[in-house]
């Protein structure tokens, strides 16, 4: 197995249950990536598709900042910040531990990118009650805006989540 961003992969028989992730992965995200809206990393075993994530620059409205984090802060408009775009395993791999490393992965990423590219924290849009509760289980907290599930967990807690994480493996 294998993160990839651009091997060629049997996208069409990917299939996570989710309509509009398995529409990306089919229709979009070779697009996004040719115009660097999106880079999108795949887990996959040869051709098939295990599961997908997408990196995104991204910015945090000031008054969206967690009030903890927020005080702590120089004041500006916007912080810069990653955005995990998207996130999906296979149905036939549900359950085994792929989403967390997808996302273990896409956090290492992120992170390393911190040191070049600014960014106070990770974004993240769940898609539904499921997702969130995926996120919040590993530290992300709801930022609270009105209709939208979108969670945040800042740079250094990246950081002591990989480390926690790498000790457990």
């Amino acid at each position: 197995m294998w993160f990839s961003k651009n091997a060629h992969h049997a996208i069409d028989q990917f299939e996570c249950g989710k309509d509009s992730l398995d529409r990306y992965l089919r229709e979009s995200a070779r697009r996004d990536r040719s115009f660097g809206i999106a880079v999108v990393y795949v887990l996959a075993c040869g051709p098939t598709v295990i599961g997908y994530y997408t990196l995104h620059q991204h910015v945090i409205e000031a008054e969206q900042m967690p009030e903890k984090l927020g005080k702590r802060l120089s004041r500006y408009s916007v912080y810069p910040a990653t955005l995990i775009g998207r996130l999906a395993i296979d149905r036939r791999y549900a359950g085994q531990g792929f989403g967390r490393d997808l996302m273990l992965d896409a956090l290492t990423r992120a992170l390393e990118s911190a040191s070049t590219v600014a960014s106070v924290g990770v974004v993240v849009d769940a898609l539904d009650e499921e997702a969130q509760k995926f996120y919040e289980h590993y530290g992300f907290i709801l930022l609270g805006l009105p209709d939208k599930r979108r969670l945040f967990l800042g740079m250094k807690a990246v950081g002591q989540l990989l480390v926690e994480a790498r000790s457990t493996l």
